[in-house]
């Protein structure tokens, strides 16, 4: 696990120790609230966030076949007919899957994934690194706060409500907030510098209780993901996270990361970069699947980006920095078996500023309706605390099974 840096944050939140930080990074773990003893209900719900980074092409993972100006439109990157030779997989008639995505195939049959397209945050502009801050503070502008959402919502359900961790090499800032959460990578064995970094922080009671509680999360976790192969690919990650939810008295929600988006050069459909990125996905979301095994009736992960990518393709059989795009919810909670939609349609006219496809959905409708259906956020904390200034954006009714 790794620390924030500069400065304390308050109770049960993230601890940071400016004047001890050559010697902090090193520790296993830092923070509070993971020692897997007992976590208070809904215990039973998991929540996994998958974030995209590098802004995934919608149009190339859910190709809308039917709108008539899409083959015409993308081109060498259009995806193939059903029919065709490793070409889409049909959804509802109106969207095909991107075959890179086939093992989710059988979770959409099963109503286990759902699809919202033409989705975007409230960010029109076109900076990845703005563009994912706003898609972490879930606010409209970049810098406008230094937490996440998915932080403020573990403080809205209450000090001693679920827990967050997140499985990256750093605290990603969806994340980051006054609530006990914490980050795990695999590492290799540590003990002789563990216990010389324990002797050190004996005369400072602060530094020595939290280092304590860390190592015993740390313990925790490696206890849950005993026998796996400690790698750091996406889908051991995604397994790890699995066995780590499924532990008893075990954390509730966790993030992961996938990166491969950035296709401006030689993207691809069936074959290339975005192919390949899909095909992390993919193997993400079924490992989580699998690992969570019984609870994952109670679980829901949403995948999102930044934002889209261009409708057309550029010279170098790429795309550019877009606006709207794809997300993806997956789990035995979530009611799938569709892509939800308001189609704003490829044509010129149609397209957001002539070159991206258009935003008609705001991604925090979406998450709105997965946290207040699925983690039971109130509407007055959704709005008021975890998404602040989000009146007028309506949550997404009927996301989460009755």
């Amino acid at each position: 696990m790794t620390s924030e840096s500069d400065g304390m944050q308050g109770k049960g939140g993230i601890i940071r120790a400016t004047r001890r930080q050559a010697l902090v990074w090193l520790a296993p773990a830092l923070l509070p609230g993971l020692a897997f003893a007992s976590v208070p209900a809904p215990r039973e719900r998991r929540f996994v966030l998958i974030v995209l980074r590098g802004a995934m092409d919608g149009l190339g993972a859910v190709a809308p076949l039917a709108d008539p100006d899409y083959a015409a439109l993308r081109g060498k990157l259009a995806l193939g007919s059903p029919a065709a030779a490793n070409g889409a997989l049909a959804l509802d008639g109106r969207f095909w899957l991107n075959p890179a995505l086939a093992p989710l195939l059988p979770l959409y049959q099963a109503h286990e994934l759902a699809i919202v397209h033409a989705v975007a945050s409230p960010y029109r502009e076109r900076s990845h690194f703005d563009a994912q801050n706003v898609l972490e503070t879930g606010l409209t502008r970049p810098g406008a706060a230094n937490d996440g959402w998915l932080n403020r919502t573990l403080a809205a359900l209450g000090a001693d409500g679920l827990r967050g961790i997140a499985f990256t090499p750093e605290m990603p800032l969806v994340l980051k907030g006054r609530a006990a959460v914490s980050n795990w990578q695999p590492e290799g064995g540590h003990d002789d510098l563990t216990a010389q970094i324990a002797r050190m922080y004996v005369a400072d009671p602060l530094l020595a209780r939290v280092f304590a509680q860390g190592v015993r999360a740390t313990a925790a976790i490696d206890a849950a993901n005993a026998g796996m192969p400690r790698k750091r690919d996406v889908p051991a990650l995604a397994a790890m996270a699995a066995h780590t939810l499924a532990a008893p008295g075990g954390p509730n929600i966790a993030v992961l990361e996938i990166g491969g988006w950035d296709t401006h050069v030689g993207q691809g459909t069936q074959k290339g970069r975005l192919a390949a990125a899909l095909g992390q996905l993919a193997a993400a979301i079924v490992a989580l699947r699998d690992g969570l095994g019984p609870h994952w009736g109670q679980s829901v992960v949403v995948a999102m980006t930044e934002f889209g990518r261009t409708a057309r393709p550029n010279g170098t059989d790429g795309t550019d920095h877009g606006t709207a795009s794809a997300a993806f919810l997956a789990g035995g909670a979530v009611a799938g078996g569709r892509v939800l939609a308001d189609w704003p349609g490829l044509a010129p006219a149609a397209l957001y500023q002539n070159r991206d496809l258009a935003p008609t959905a705001d991604l925090r409708a979406v998450l709105k309706g997965v946290l207040g259906d699925h983690l039971r956020v109130t509407s007055a904390a959704l709005e008021g605390r975890v998404f602040p200034g989000s009146a007028g954006v309506r949550a997404v009714a009927g996301l989460i099974r009755a």
